[in-house]
């Protein structure tokens, strides 16, 4: 599939310090619990992971009608089949990436855009993949209204992007049956990439590129969308 690209050229700065939450704006109250009570109850320890999860907006990363949901502890629909991630599988995927201030990262599936922009507030430059048009245009739309620096490319993610490679770390959000070959490769040495893999069973794997080849681990059982395109073949 031919890609459009779309480019975010807006930025913005990171702070690794835990900001005090506004006890009057309710969005952060529940921002600060989901954190305390969904992330680090599960034993994500990664201070700038936490604060990133504090400082994201979420809600404003769901349709306006569930934004009363937007901190409860699940995955929500966000259109045309595809799901925004539960807060703890952002986290942990973010904490296994490893990430830190000028690193490059792929994301394979934009979705809403909320992985990419906590992966920006850990000051990485952001490539992000999305098969489905209509919702990285509205991601890269969302990215830039709240000012992350985000590189947005419409097309299938199964082969990467190659022109922009090799990146640190390699982030799918939507599971294969297999590990593309590709994004393997795009990985420079000591890069990781972190992938839910299988169909009705999947598992979250985080693969690391040695200098003699490639280290696997096996991380949980956990659940995605497909991953489409060249990947269904």
């Amino acid at each position: 599939m031919a890609m459009l690209a779309l480019c975010v050229a807006c930025s913005k700065g990171t702070d690794s310090t835990q900001a005090t939450p506004n006890p009057v704006d309710p969005a952060v109250r529940a921002r600060h619990r989901m954190v305390r009570t969904q992330i680090e109850a599960r034993q994500i320890r990664d201070p700038r992971v936490l604060s990133a999860m504090r400082s994201v907006p979420r809600e404003a990363f769901v349709p306006a009608s569930l934004k009363s949901m937007a901190y409860e502890d699940r995955p929500l629909p966000i259109g045309h089949e595809q799901t925004i991630s539960q807060p703890y599988i952002v986290a942990l995927m973010t904490e296994l990436a490893s990430l830190q201030p000028g690193d490059r990262v792929l994301e394979i599936g934009t979705g809403s855009g909320y992985q990419a922009a906590v992966l920006a507030e850990l000051g990485a430059e952001v490539f992000s993949i999305e098969i489905v048009e209509p919702l990285a245009r509205q991601a890269k739309q969302t990215l830039d209204r709240l000012g992350y620096r985000v590189h947005v490319r419409a097309g299938d993610g199964y082969q990467g992007w190659p022109e922009e490679a090799p990146f640190d770390a390699v982030i799918v959000t939507a599971a294969p049956a297999e590990v593309p070959e590709p994004l393997k490769q795009q990985l420079r040495e000591g890069g990781r990439l972190i992938i839910p893999v299988g169909t009705y069973s999947q598992q979250l794997r985080k693969i690391t590129r040695t200098a003699r080849g490639f280290k696997e681990e096996r991380v949980i059982p956990v659940r995605f969308v497909p991953m489409t395109g060249r990947a269904e073949e």
